[in-house]
């Protein structure tokens, strides 16, 4: 029925060990190889390969379906220990959990349920298909659509980007409900690779975030109905995955501009070491770059902590006052990461802008402007300004 990995042994980690899983893998792994993954535009494979060893692609899998059972929480404070080494490693991951968020709180049928136990069993990667050739960047229009004969269906999607869609063992890929549907009434649907194809369309080369091998696809698609999730996407965007993105992107950016500052704060450490008794002229320029990093930690902590409140709050999640928030995070986080490793850059100098000293900043430089692209910030501004017009509340 499903895509058949490697069968796990290890236990789930419980929430209070996987921050600890996350940073180890860091370090060891995910630093190592971090370069070779940005020039040679590669999946980070090593990476990936050690999360699952641990048992770390899981943990928002419920623990009635063998998963961690763990909450956002957690899963962003991995991915933010991730992106500290290897931003590509933790897009990849941030990703993937957004799409289990997906599953696990829409997914409501026996086969998503059994789908589920898979992905905990077995440790399986997913990604997502929601951009199409011909909406202009809309991801809440479709032009695909799904159609069915009796309790099966087919699908073909015209995607220009499935990030590591290759490296998958599913896809969750929107697309009209039916042949008949408008453009608006989008539906979910889990691809397993076992019933699914790529058709290579165009590569991955991009600025930043080169390991995510966001390559183009046509995906082809079959299987029962019961794999269309059960929710609307409407609802399951504006409840989960948008909310979900916001979180864990901001959550990879923040570990960018962590590196950032502690590159710079090194640096510093280096020049007045050659001056004893004396401060180097850019310590001043690292106290307020420290400033700035911890007003973004705490913005995002605060909106972490609010999205906790929702995950069980129906109202909360699908207030007007709670997406404005959310695409508030997306779009400040976006621009604060680039702020602040330009400014570590000029702390940094020369000795930043080159590639092969222990200052480097460019791969975090090239890395931290795909943040406000990723979704596009002047389309998350315009929704909010749409919402603002008819939005009451006070906060």
């Amino acid at each position: 029925m499903h895509n058949k990995v490697v069968a796990m042994t290890k236990t789930t980690p419980s929430p209070s060990d996987a921050v600890g899983i996350a940073t180890d893998i860091s370090e060891r792994v995910a630093r190592l190889h971090a370069d070779a993954v940005d020039c040679d535009a590669r999946f980070p494979i090593e990476t990936i390969s050690a999360l699952r060893s641990e048992r770390m692609l899981s943990l928002l899998v419920p623990q009635e379906f063998g998963g961690s059972g763990c909450r956002i929480t957690v899963v962003a404070a991995a991915v933010e220990a991730l992106g500290r080494n290897c931003a590509s490693s933790s897009m990849v991951y941030a990703m993937h959990h957004i799409q289990i968020a997906a599953l696990a709180r829409h997914g409501r049928s026996a086969w998503c349920h059994d789908y589920l136990r898979a992905v905990a069993a077995d440790e399986l990667l997913l990604a997502s298909a929601t951009t199409e050739k011909g909406v202009g960047g809309d991801v809440r229009t479709s032009i695909c659509a799904v159609e069915t004969i009796d309790d099966e269906f087919s699908l073909v999607k015209d995607s220009p980007v499935v990030s590591y869609g290759v490296h998958a063992d599913a896809i969750l890929a929107t697309a009209r409900r039916t042949v008949e549907s408008p453009a608006s009434d989008q539906v979910l649907v889990v691809l397993p690779k076992a019933t699914t194809t790529l058709e290579h369309q165009s590569p991955w080369k991009a600025l930043g975030f080169r390991g995510t091998c966001s390559d183009g696809y046509i995906v082809q698609g079959t299987g029962t109905v019961q794999q269309i999730l059960s929710d609307s996407y409407a609802d399951i965007s504006a409840r989960t995955m948008l909310p979900t993105s916001h979180v864990l992107w901001a959550s990879v950016w923040l570990g960018i501009a962590t590196t950032a500052v502690d590159t710079a704060r090194a640096f510093v450490r280096a020049a007045a070491r050659k001056s004893p008794g004396a401060l180097p002229p850019s310590a001043l320029h690292l106290a307020n770059l420290v400033t700035q990093l911890e007003e973004f930690r705490a913005m995002v902590a605060a909106r972490i902590a609010e999205y906790e409140t929702a995950w069980d709050d129906d109202n909360l999640a699908s207030s007007m006052g709670f997406a404005l928030r959310m695409n508030a995070l997306k779009v400040s986080s976006s621009t604060m990461v680039v702020d602040i490793v330009t400014a570590a850059l000029r702390i940094c100098g020369i000795a930043g802008y080159l590639e092969d000293t222990p200052f480097s900043l460019g791969r975090l430089l090239r890395d931290s402007h795909g943040a406000a692209l990723m979704v596009s910030n002047d389309r998350l501004i315009a929704a909010s300004a749409q919402m603002l017009l008819v939005h009451k509340e006070s906060r």
